[in-house]
């Protein structure tokens, strides 16, 4: 087997596990779907929702994405200095995004909102803090590959795992998309 054969392999179970994941949130957005008017009389998302929040913590995300991708077109020109930019400008997006999700949900539990109170935020807080898992993955796989773009020179193994790196994070991007609107414009 050769080091194509294996780059092969990789991509391919990289694409399967990202599949797999697709096929997870799919399963939790039918779940929010089904339980987004199980209130218990409570809130709905229409009464806890700051869609200009929100809006400006999608906003962050896409930011970020692009910067992935600039830093993935530096990475490819082999310009080590805008790879590094691009990177810890996608790291600052992706810690302030977290940052307001987590905020988000931090204001949601001290007003009495939490998964507790009714299927309808604990579809809520499983499907948004899913995706929140996903994005302080990603953090950490970026900084890590940072770390190593810090020790090592550009090379063929570091952009392969930067464009994995990539497609994940554009990933996550598509799934916020389908959550903002899903879970936020629809409440």
């Amino acid at each position: 087997m050769n080091k194509q054969d294996t780059n092969d392999k990789s991509f391919f179970g990289f694409w399967v596990y990202l599949m797999t994941d697709l096929v997870m949130f799919a399963a939790l957005f039918a779940t929010f779907a089904v339980l987004r008017n199980n209130t218990f009389g409570g809130p709905t998302g229409r009464d806890l929702f700051n869609l200009q929040f929100v809006l400006s913590e999608t906003l962050i995300l896409l930011s970020s994405s692009f910067t992935a991708g600039l830093a993935l077109n530096a990475a490819h020109l082999n310009d080590k200095k805008k790879l590094i930019i691009w990177l810890l400008l996608t790291l600052l997006l992706g810690i302030t995004f977290l940052g307001m999700e987590l905020t988000e949900f931090s204001k949601l539990i001290n007003e009495g909102n939490s998964w507790e109170r009714s299927g309808f935020l604990s579809a809520f807080f499983t499907l948004v803090g899913t995706h929140g898992l996903h994005i302080a993955a990603g953090l950490l796989w970026l900084i890590v590959l940072l770390v190593n773009i810090f020790k090592h020179n550009l090379n063929k193994a570091i952009i392969r795992k930067l464009t994995l790196f990539s497609l994940f994070w554009h990933f996550l991007d598509i799934v916020w998309i389908f959550i903002f609107t899903i879970v936020y414009l629809m409440a």
